[in-house]
This record gives structure tokens, sequence and C-alpha cells, in this order.
């Protein structure tokens, strides 16, 4: 095996503290993948002490790849980290006797031999415009000539946290999602939430995760059988551990009551099943929690993406009202049996659109859920147009208003009207 200039180093973070609090050198072993050009390094050694292992996550590629025992970290100084920022940009080498002049404990390889090295310098210099140079490098040590490599650090830094003070996560922190449907557009709401930052999501929905979801579902089939929340939940715990994902394996029409708290407890709603009769249900409880309720949904057998914001203000009607005033208008009514009463709509017939149209309405619906807790914050580069949204994914321009879009990705905000004076949700009791 040999190794080259485009070869990663990966070093965790207890590795770091190891190195940063060690007495100037010792010995790495790592985890290494020739076809990957990758190298993890899973244990080291203070001086000449035995080695000790590294937390490093059981799950990455490199935990199954061979053992390399042959590296060696040392403390340096400057010097060596200017060298290496000259090399880097030159694609230039070191001979070892240089290199060794430099940082006087390094250990050369047998002939035939190669090595990786890790260096740290406590103090880094400035080469432009007051910006100090990386303080950790790599390096291959390969008979006569040493060359930097890649190095990547797992410092802690590599979560959400990062974002604060570009992205409002400490607000976003504190909030907390009521999320109605683990579908294929419940999923990807459920992701992207937890990537804006959102503090905790608490998922309803009592189906279970099989090989039919699979080709619209952010899940995979490692997670088939699974109930569809209790996936989520492991996925987004591994991935977004910042988000609490709150799994609830039950049905919204039938479990009402366990419902309703979890409404109080939520700044928001979102909406994503597919059934007439739920989509009521979370319009009604939602409007008379008095809590905002964003609806998403794919209309027309996947024509068109709808997402409906309802806030809970006077002037607003509910999903009902929405849907009363397009068929007032002569409009279109998409879902034919929303003129039912309260509690007796049937389901909507197997979705038809494709995976990443209803990956690209569920991220729509976060995002406007998100700006909706924000500008309720003060975060004015938040506000939205307007409260309704239509977005064109396979346009069909014979339907009427607003679902009449020419070109693909076109899109129609409204406001939300008035609510109806008889409307059995918006009226107070």
């Amino acid at each position: 095996m040999t190794i080259g200039e485009d070869w990663l180093v990966l070093l965790p973070s207890e590795a770091q503290e190891v190195i940063e609090n060690g007495h100037g050198w010792g010995n790495l072993t790592c985890r290494l993948s020739g076809p990957d050009r990758a190298a993890l390094v899973v244990a080291l050694s203070n001086e000449g002490s035995d080695r000790v292992p590294v937390v490093t996550d059981p799950g990455h590629f490199l935990m199954s790849a061979d053992f390399h025992p042959a590296g060696h970290w040392y403390s340096v100084t400057q010097e060596l980290v200017v060298v290496e920022y000259f090399l880097t940009r030159q694609s230039g080498s070191l001979r070892f006797e240089e290199f060794k002049r430099i940082v006087p404990r390094a250990v050369e390889p047998s002939p035939g031999k190669w090595s990786i090295a890790v260096t740290y310098c406590p103090e880094s210099p400035e080469i432009v415009d007051g910006q100090p140079l990386p303080v950790w490098s790599a390096w291959m040590v390969s008979g006569s000539v040493v060359r930097p490599i890649a190095l990547d650090i797992h410092n802690g830094k590599e979560l959400l946290s990062a974002l604060d003070g570009y992205w409002p996560i400490r607000q976003l922190s504190q909030t907390r999602v009521l999320l109605l449907g683990a579908g294929s557009i419940g999923g990807a709401v459920a992701e992207a939430l937890a990537s804006y930052g959102v503090g905790q999501i608490d998922a309803v929905d009592p189906d279970r995760f099989l090989f039919h979801n699979v080709p619209r579902h952010v899940l995979t089939t490692a997670r088939v059988g699974m109930s569809k929340v209790d996936a989520l939940a492991q996925t987004i715990g591994a991935k977004w551990p910042e988000c609490e994902f709150v799994a609830w394996p039950i049905d919204l029409v039938v479990n009402a009551d366990v419902v309703r708290p979890l409404l109080d407890a939520a700044d928001i709603v979102i909406c994503t099943v597919d059934g007439v009769e739920p989509r009521r249900v979370a319009n009604y409880l939602a409007r008379r929690a008095g809590k905002p309720i964003v609806l998403a949904c794919v209309l027309g057998d996947g024509r068109y993406g709808e997402i409906l914001r309802i806030r809970p203000l006077p002037e607003v009607g509910c999903l009902e009202c929405q849907r009363r005033r397009l068929q007032e208008a002569g409009r279109i009514d998409l879902e034919t049996t929303l003129d039912r009463g309260y509690g007796t709509g049937t389901r909507h017939n197997p979705m038809t659109a494709v995976g990443g149209d209803l990956h690209l309405i569920g991220q729509l619906a976060a995002k406007i859920a998100v700006a909706t807790l924000l500008r309720r914050q003060g975060e004015l580069d938040q506000t939205l147009v307007d409260d309704n949204l239509v977005i064109a994914l396979r346009p069909a321009p014979e339907y009427p208003s607003p679902f009449n879009a020419t070109r693909m990705l076109d899109q129609t905000w409204y406001p939300a009207g008035r609510p109806y004076d008889d409307c059995p949700a918006c009226t107070p009791t």
C-alpha cells in the first residue's frame, strides 16, 4: 500500500486533548483504508507509554479497516508551521534530514516503510493580515521524503452550535414543534427542523415504515418494520443530537386526548398527514388550542404542492374556511370530501408524487414554520410574503387559480381569508 499527497488523517477530539496536554511526542495507531486514502487515529501514547484507545464513532466506516501502528505525534515550533504553509501551496516536500532538524524527535521509517506524523504547535505564527496559521498538521513520512497531507479534527464544533452568531440557534433551541404525520413529507420536515436547530420535536404517527415507503421517504430499508416515528427518532438522534425527538406512535384521530397536551406545549404545529379526516382534526385542535399550524400536502396526483399557514388570529380563517372560500369563488377543490362534517372525511388515494418533490414540500413547510417562530421573536428577515403557498411540481395549466401555474416551480402566494361566522372551528364556544 502506498500513501501520497491526497491522503486524509482524521483526529478525534480525545486524541487532540492528549496531544495538547502531552510531553512533546508519542506514538499513533490508525485504522487505515487504502481505497479511501484515509486514516483514523484510534490510539496514541504520551511519549513511550502504552498506547490507549481514543473515543471514536463505532459506526465510522474506518473502524473496520486495517490497523496501522506506524505513526507519531510531535509538538513543534512555529518554523514547521511556516514550512507547512509554503509546502502545501507549492505541492512540495522536505528531505527527512531537514524535517528532523526542525522536529528533533522525528523517527525515520525502516527502508521500504512509511509512517504518518501529526504535529501540533501551541502558538501559531501569523502570515498576512493578522490571520494565524493552523496549529495542526499531518505528514507522510516515506523513505527520505516528508510531505504534508490533509488533516481533519473532530473538535466538537461540527454540530449546530457552530452556527451561533450566524443563525438564531439559541432562540430555536428553546422551541418545540408538534409534527403530525411522519410519512414522506413529515420525514423531510423532521430532518429540516432539526437542521435549523429546533430544540424539540414531538412526532405523532401510528404507521409502520414498510418497503413500499422507501422510494419516497428519508428513511432507508434498514428501518423497515419499525414505527415511522421510532425510526425517525433514531435517525434524527444520530445525526442531530442537539434536537430532542420524541416519538408518539399513536393515531391523531383516535388519541386526540393525548395530542391535546402536546398541542398546549408546542410553539407551532406542522401537519403532513395525507388523510382528509386527520387534517380536519389537526385543524380543529390547533384552532381550539390557539396555536399556529402549517399544513403541507401534495395535491392533484402530485401536480402541486400546497402549504397553508393558519395563524391563531381573529382575521385568519382555518383550513375549512380556506377550502370553502376556494369553492365559493368557483375555483377548485382538490380534496373532494372536505365539505363533509367534522370527523367524517375519507382517506386520500395513495400519493403519486416522487420522493424529491415530497421532500421539497416538507423542507419548505419546515422553513415556513421556522420563519413564523423567528418572526414572532423579532427576526425581521424571516417575514413571509403571505400565508398560503402553491408550488407547481408537474403543472397543469387547465386547473383554476391558484393551481394554474404554467411552468414547473412557479409559486403562487396568497393571503389567508377571514373566517366564516358559522365555522365550527373558528367560532368561539
